[in-house]
């Protein structure tokens, strides 16, 4: 069930951690085959399903050490419909992934947390297209309709909120708040940003961030930055209200640019503990922002550093 949806202890500045790059984690390193990046696909058996849950024990287990808040963020970011019909998912099927994924969490956060470590479950899901380009963008009706039955999975499954990873454009992102929205589920959107510190789309972040809040009546619980180390949007972050909307931060280890990573056939983890630094750097100056995770090329060390680094800084 949905035991925080009312009230996210996140947006109380309680500090939280959230997980890493899982797609990079279970094919890099756990040497797993994902289609598409499509972590849910390992939901069909239970060796899949146990993958799953000693991966987000071990993160969960993190922030317990430091007495921090977690953000269990399910394994969906692919589980919608266009990428579900390329891995020959029927609707049905997809639904009950989606459902399995949000009840897997929720079982995980009742064996797992404490009086000192909330655990909010949050549903997953990513762009219609891919994470680092926009492609043919999609009006904000059309993605409503397109992210509709997904959030509408999520809030039926017992998720306290949905998360939105990789956002590249704000039409889609303001479809899918409004998605959000018709079934009372809390919303946050990540960002992805070039080494600019833009959107693939060339919109400036503030640009990005006041869109969609004129959009959707401040629809997001918060905003969150995602897929591009710290280095490359630190400088473009500015003390002005839409800063202020940003609450999380989900950064590469690499401080290579998308077409880079594309390209690359290595995985590039950066320097965990240079990381956690950078970060710690940004909690300085906005101390709002307090869900800390990873995103391509970190791992646990990653989150370790991470939350080494900033607990005492949020």
């Amino acid at each position: 069930m949905a035991k925080y949806r009312a009230e996210l202890p996140q947006t109380k500045s309680v500090p939280f951690l959230t997980d890493a790059g899982l797609e990079t984690t279970l094919i890099f390193h756990d040497g797993l085959d994902l289609p598409y990046f499509a972590a849910f696909t390992l939901l069909r058996d239970e060796a899949g399903h146990e993958t799953l849950r000693r991966y987000f024990r071990q993160h969960a287990e993190i922030a317990l050490d430091k007495k921090a808040g977690f953000v269990l963020e399910s394994a969906t970011w692919r589980a919608s419909p266009d990428w579900a019909e390329k891995l020959g998912y029927s609707p049905e099927e997809l639904e009950e992934a989606n459902r399995q994924a949000i009840e897997m969490l929720v079982d995980l956060r009742n064996e797992l947390e404490s009086e000192t470590s909330p655990m909010v479950v949050s549903g997953c899901l990513g762009p219609r297209g891919d994470g680092y380009d926009p492609g043919q963008v999609m009006t904000a009706e059309v993605a409503q309709a397109y992210h509709a039955h997904q959030m509408r999975v999520f809030a039926k499954s017992g998720a306290d909120m949905a998360t939105a990873i990789t956002m590249t454009n704000t039409p889609e992102a303001i479809g899918l708040v409004r998605a959000a929205q018709a079934e009372g589920l809390p919303v946050a959107v990540s960002f992805t940003t070039e080494t600019d510190g833009r959107l693939p789309t060339g919109e400036s972040l503030g640009e990005a961030i006041e869109a969609v809040d004129a959009a959707t009546g401040q629809g997001p619980v918060y905003y969150m930055v995602n897929c591009a180390h710290p280095s490359h949007f630190a400088g473009t972050l500015e003390d002005a209200p839409w800063t202020g909307r940003i609450r999380g931060l989900r950064c590469n280890a690499s401080k290579r640019s998308h077409a880079e990573l594309d390209q690359a056939e290595d995985l590039d983890a950066g320097d965990p503990l240079e990381l956690g630094e950078d970060y710690a750097g940004l909690c300085r100056r906005f101390p709002q922002i307090t869900v800390l995770g990873g995103c391509c090329g970190t791992d646990h060390r990653h989150i370790e550093a991470i939350g080494r680094a900033c607990l005492g800084a949020t």
